[in-house]
């Protein structure tokens, strides 16, 4: 069944709309599997993001879950950052692999500066503006339990304008770490049927800033980011109907010829394949011995004939043999001895007029 990619910057409610895309299908009578960062990793872990080397283990990770779990009858989504686009076409080609259609859905802060559509009224140039993400806690001030159950999420982004300095800024995010973040519950992704994560990762402002500058918007013009289905906010509904056409009606993406198994031919084809084509031969150099321009030369158990216009040389005639020859052991099939000499001669037909 097909595979359905989360992308976007932290925060930008994947986690929340992947759990809505599980649910619907779910409700459908469809076996639905979420491969997600706390599904390989034990627990998120935003300094993942901070450590290349780390990264890419969890990529390579990321990619293995949802291999083992891709197939004809199950549906994957994979909730992760996926903001690399090699990456994203590597989760093409497992698709393609598994002959099974797949789409891409973006999901986009509102605001956020991460390269793809904007809300409008969001700030062009922030040179004078600095992003705070302030979580709070629950009501009564007190803070999350560390055992909780719940997937969260952060539920608004702000945009404070410097009006003071960067060492103030940066002290009171430090004070703001300390605290838990008060996001809206949501049941966790399943990863297997019933495992259970916390999302209890804080991504710090440095590091959301590296992710914005290299983060690698998709573009539905890419065969591997179509089709594209882009999310701007949580008040933008989740465009079911088109995300169920597209995973459920459209054909998967058609495979590489190089990785399709060659048809079975028999021991002797190649055999045959030269002693038709000698004997095709043969039978034409006879033929032009008495025929006049204009004639066309037939052979015996053929029903192509060659127009004779010229003379025609032994070592012209070879040349295309051995053409014919290397093209036909590229597609062999049982199925063409019969109408070896009858293609051999629409071949010198075509390459000799």
């Amino acid at each position: 069944m097909p595979l359905v990619v989360f992308c976007g910057l932290p925060y930008s409610g994947k986690s929340r709309r992947a759990e809505e895309l599980r649910g619907a299908l779910e409700a459908e009578g469809r076996a639905v599997y979420v491969v997600d960062d706390a599904a390989v990793l034990g627990t998120e872990d935003a300094t993942v993001y901070g450590d290349s080397a780390r990264e890419k283990a969890l990529r390579g990770a990321l990619r293995a879950a949802v291999e083992r779990r891709l197939s004809r009858h199950d549906v994957v989504i994979l909730d992760s950052l996926n903001y690399i686009k090699g990456f994203r076409y590597e989760l093409y080609c497992l698709a393609r692999a598994a002959r099974t259609p797949l789409c891409l859905v973006y999901c986009v802060r509102p605001g956020g500066l991460s390269g793809g559509p904007r809300v409008a009224g969001a700030a062009d140039s922030h040179q004078n503006a600095s992003v705070s993400w302030r979580p709070h806690t629950e009501e009564g001030g007190r803070p999350l339990a560390a055992s909780s159950s719940v997937l969260r999420e952060p539920q608004a982004v702000d945009f404070v304008v410097s009006g003071r300095t960067q060492a103030d800024v940066t002290k009171e995010l430090e004070q703001e770490e300390t605290r838990a973040p008060d996001l809206p519950a949501l049941v966790t992704p399943e990863f297997g049927k019933s495992a259970k994560r916390v999302s209890s990762a804080f991504y710090p402002p440095e590091l959301m800033e590296a992710l914005t500058q290299r983060f690698e918007a998709p573009d539905s013009r890419n065969r591997w980011d179509r089709p594209l289905f882009t999310l701007v906010g949580f008040e933008e509904p989740l465009p079911l109907a088109e995300i169920r056409a597209a995973l459920f009606e459209n054909q998967a993406p058609p495979p590489h010829q190089s990785t399709q198994s060659q048809p079975l031919a028999s021991g002797n084809f190649l055999h045959q394949l030269d002693q038709v084509t000698s004997q095709v031969l043969a039978g034409l150099m006879e033929a032009q011995k008495s025929a006049v321009p204009g004639d066309l030369l037939k052979l015996p158990g053929t029903t192509e004939h060659l127009q004779f216009t010229r003379p025609l040389t032994m070592a012209e005639l070879s040349r295309l043999r051995r053409q014919f020859i290397s093209y036909t052991k590229m597609h062999p099939n049982n199925e063409n001895l019969p109408q070896l000499a009858n293609m051999f001669m629409q071949y010198l037909s075509q390459s000799l007029h």
